[in-house]
């Protein structure tokens, strides 16, 4: 009979266990300090047979930057059920224990990297961000000077290393950078620790991971994360850089940094797997067809407290807008809502005037940080508009300028 309660600390060699063999992994001679040091028991979710643990979802507790703001959310992770187990109700019952806990705990929302994209949207998940990733051939690829001034990389210096030697610079960086940018998490010490953890089994083959700096003057103004792969063939030199993040305060710095990258000695190949939609480097090449980009699913994000969430964030033109929010797995979150806001201020309240669109939580959610529109929405069925016009004049209001950006797996 499988029983659920929450993790202990004790549990975590049976729940990586479990987790390993879920994502078909092999763990010899793998360390887990990192991890360990990550592992909230308090916040798991254990499906239980006798003494085996046959199921768990996990949370962290991080902030999450969303348009105009940064708020607690629940950070879903490791979800798993051993295959003896499946199809049994052992995972829904586990997400929705996690959702409640989530919200009881005062958090607005959860968000996740979903393995599997179709499991997430019937537990009122959207799809709320994209990744753009990238396989750049260099030799035909390179940043065109006619598109930008090359003036302003004056005075501006890189110097490049191991990442651990530029920890407090890129730290400096980020925490600047953070609360811009929807979809990035706050990264504590532990935090860190994990993103900057270089065990041999996690390079795939590449090297140590490198950090290049760039400053003006003292002050440091942008960052990259990146391994690089010694590789030759009968060419010559055939070495691959894969760019881990990338981070800039300025337009400068950000060129600057990319055209380090680009030009690696004894490199032919550049690749990032979770770039922003909106990067930069697209409009910054002489071919952007040379950059092999594809477009996949990033972060998903599910509401669970509606007034707080959307009192949360912020909205580049004024919005005044009554949403009826179905929602059927978490009763009492679904309701008609009265939202109004600017850049500078939001409140969102029950009420029972007349709702001006339809919608349930998972396409809510979807739009939440930005990326999606509600007229892409509406193409797709999922938005019912109730008021005429509302979605044209509602629309503007939801997006924001900086597509959102899932930067790291957790």
């Amino acid at each position: 009979m499988v029983t659920f309660r929450a993790a202990t600390a004790a549990d975590f060699d049976d729940v990586n266990r479990l987790i390993q063999r879920s994502f078909l992994n092999d763990d010899g001679g793998r360390e887990w300090d990192e991890e360990r040091a990550l592992f909230e028991p308090e916040r798991a979710v254990l499906a239980v047979d006798g003494d085996r643990v046959v199921g768990h979802v996990g949370t962290y507790t991080r902030e999450l930057s969303v348009p105009g703001g940064v708020l607690p959310a629940g950070f879903v992770t490791a979800v798993a059920v051993a295959g003896t187990h499946r199809r049994r109700g052992v995972a829904s019952t586990m997400l929705t224990r996690q959702l409640t806990a989530i919200r009881d705990r005062g958090e607005a929302l959860a968000v996740l990297w979903a393995s599997e994209g179709g499991i997430y949207g019937r537990y009122g998940y959207g799809m709320a961000s994209r990744r753009l990733s990238f396989d750049i051939d260099r030799r035909e690829a390179r940043l065109d000077g006619a598109k930008f001034d090359k003036t302003r990389l004056d005075g501006l210096s890189l110097l490049a290393g191991p990442a651990a030697d530029f920890r407090p610079e890129i730290g400096i960086v980020y925490e600047q950078q953070r609360p811009l940018r929807p979809g990035f998490a706050s990264r504590d010490a532990r935090w860190w620790d994990y993103r900057l953890a270089d065990q041999a089994w996690h390079r795939g083959g590449a090297g140590p991971i490198q950090a290049v700096v760039c400053r003006e003057g003292d002050t440091v103004l942008g960052y990259a994360l990146y391994r690089f792969r010694s590789q030759w063939n009968d060419s010559g030199p055939n070495g691959q850089v894969s760019v881990m993040e990338t981070i800039a305060a300025t337009p400068a710095a950000y060129t600057a940094l990319w055209e380090f990258l680009l030009n690696v000695d004894l490199t032919r190949t550049v690749g990032l797997w979770l770039g922003a939609v909106d990067e930069p480097l697209q409009y910054l090449t002489n071919d952007p067809r040379r950059l092999g980009m594809r477009l996949g699913d990033g972060l998903w994000v599910r509401l669970v407290d509606v007034p707080a969430a959307l009192s949360a964030r912020r909205y580049p033109i004024d919005v005044d807008v009554v949403l009826e929010i179905t929602d059927d797995l978490l009763p009492g979150s679904g309701g008609t809502f009265h939202l109004r806001g600017n850049r500078d201020t939001a409140t969102c309240e029950p009420t029972t005037a007349a709702a001006h669109l339809r919608l349930d939580t998972a396409t809510l959610s979807a739009l939440y940080l930005g990326g999606n529109t509600l007229g892409a929405l509406s193409a797709a069925g999922r938005v019912e508009e109730l008021h005429p016009g509302t979605i044209t004049t509602t629309d503007p209001a939801l997006s924001w300028p900086r597509a959102p950006h899932g930067i790291e797996i957790f």
